[in-house]
C-alpha cells in the first residue's frame, strides 16, 4: 500500500484529521479490522485529492461517479477495488 503525504495549511489539516478521525472512531466503535480501517482511509485520502482537497461533504453523486470512473479507466483499478472504494466513501 502506498503511503499519502499532504502537505496542508493550518486550517486545512484541522479539518481532514477531523473528519479522518472520525470515520477512523466509527470504524473502531463497529469492531473493523485494522486493515479495513486503513483501507479505508486510503481511499478517502484518494477521494479528496481527486477532488482538489474538497470536503467529502460538500461533493455528491456525481463526484463519486467521476471518481469511480477515473480509477476504472485511467488506472485499471478492478470492480472489487472500485467497491472497496465506494464503501469507504460512505464511512461514518
Amino acid at each position: 500500500m502506498h503511503v499519502l503525504t499532504i502537505p496542508l495549511r493550518g486550517d486545512e489539516l484541522a479539518l481532514r484529521l477531523r473528519l479522518l478521525d472520525q470515520v477512523r472512531d466509527s470504524l473502531r466503535r463497529r469492531r473493523y479490522s485494522l486493515r479495513t480501517e486503513k483501507a479505508y482511509l486510503y481511499w478517502i485520502r484518494r477521494f479528496i485529492l481527486f477532488h482538489g482537497k474538497r470536503h467529502p461533504a460538500a461533493m455528491g453523486a456525481p463526484e463519486v461517479e467521476a471518481f469511480l470512473s477515473e480509477l476504472a479507466r485511467r488506472q485499471g483499478v478492478a470492480e472489487a477495488t472500485q467497491n472497496q472504494a465506494q464503501r469507504a466513501r460512505r464511512c461514518p
